[in-house]
């Protein structure tokens, strides 16, 4: 199972470094958790990105628990920090089910930072709905930079589906239309848009997305039906703070977590779950075309908290 790269880092699973660091005394668990105990507790969390609200939610519900004598052993600790975690990743329906429109076409947005995956992710999630029985159409939308128009057809090619990009600075919500104007003509069910996300020019990428969902949804009632926000698991708070700033431009029905392969630091996906409000919708763990899985809040929470550092399969 791949998902299971997840517990593993040079430092040890979380759970092995919260026995080490947090548990040192045998009998923590017994006398109840103290205020060094919770510290350390909270630190290890700190450290593995889960970020300061789901850190206190958690040691402060762990705490209750110990106090009223519900936790007794190593055991009944790492069971319930695990139930709290799946409730807390979990969300209503489906993860990686994918809207579908009628009367077609689907219109998928893919927005994020440049360098998170974005344009990667957007090709992965065309093969999982191509395997799925849908007619995809790849739109490249970052005109501001000619290798993602080019990395973009580039998988189109490999993946055999239509794609249609505009020329190196052009009207990114044009190639948008453009796109609905050829997948409704060919007759395809779904359109995947690949926008830009250059930071460095903070309110004009903003302006711009604003733009395209403005021009998307003229052109097709509805539209997108889909926005998903594309992070790096590995940046820690960084892709928060990116989370809020396009949260504000666009209204993403979800989250795209990348680079998560091999990290024990995926804590960062309870961070953005709880700080954006957002349902976590899929989990990038590697680069090949298949590792891009919906995402299962038990299976992450079981894996993150192994016993030790899994072995990939």
């Amino acid at each position: 199972m791949k998902s299971n790269r997840l517990a593993s880092a040079d430092k040890g699973s979380v759970w092995s470094r919260i026995k080490r660091i947090a548990l040192t005394d045998v009998g923590a668990l017994i006398r109840g958790l103290n205020a060094s105990d919770l510290e350390n507790l909270e630190r290890v969390l700190i450290e593995a990105d889960f970020g300061v609200t789901a850190t206190m939610e958690l040691t402060e519900a762990l705490e209750d628990e110990v106090r009223r004598g519900k936790l007794k052993t190593e055991a009944d600790l790492r069971r319930s920090l695990q139930e709290r975690l799946t409730g807390m990743l979990g969300t209503n329906g489906s993860p990686g089910e994918i809207a579908q429109a009628k009367p077609g076409p689907t219109v998928i947005l893919i927005v994020g930072v440049n360098g998170t995956g974005k344009t990667t992710t957007a090709a992965k999630l065309a093969w999982r709905l191509q395997r799925e029985g849908r007619s995809v159409l790849l739109a490249a939308a970052d005109t501001y930079r000619a290798g993602a128009i080019a990395q973009l057809q580039v998988w189109a090619n490999r993946l055999h589906l239509p794609s249609v990009a505009g020329s190196p600075g052009g009207d990114p919500a044009a190639v948008a239309f453009d796109a609905i104007d050829a997948a409704t003509s060919r007759g395809l069910d779904t359109v995947i848009i690949d926008t830009a996300g250059r930071l460095h020019t903070q309110e004009g990428l903003m302006e711009e997305l604003r733009k395209i969902t403005r021009v998307v949804g003229r052109r097709l009632e509805g539209a997108p039906h889909e926005t998903l926000l594309v992070l790096d698991g590995t940046v820690g708070q960084n892709a928060i703070q990116q989370g809020k700033l396009f949260t504000q431009a666009v209204a993403p029905t979800g989250i795209v977590v990348t680079k998560l392969d091999g990290s024990a630091r995926g804590g960062a996906v309870a961070a953005l779950r709880r700080e954006l409000g957002l349902p976590i919708r899929f989990v990038g763990l590697g680069e090949s075309v298949e590792d891009l899985e919906p995402f299962d809040a038990e299976r992450f929470a079981e894996n993150l908290l192994a016993e030790a550092p899994a072995v990939a399969s």
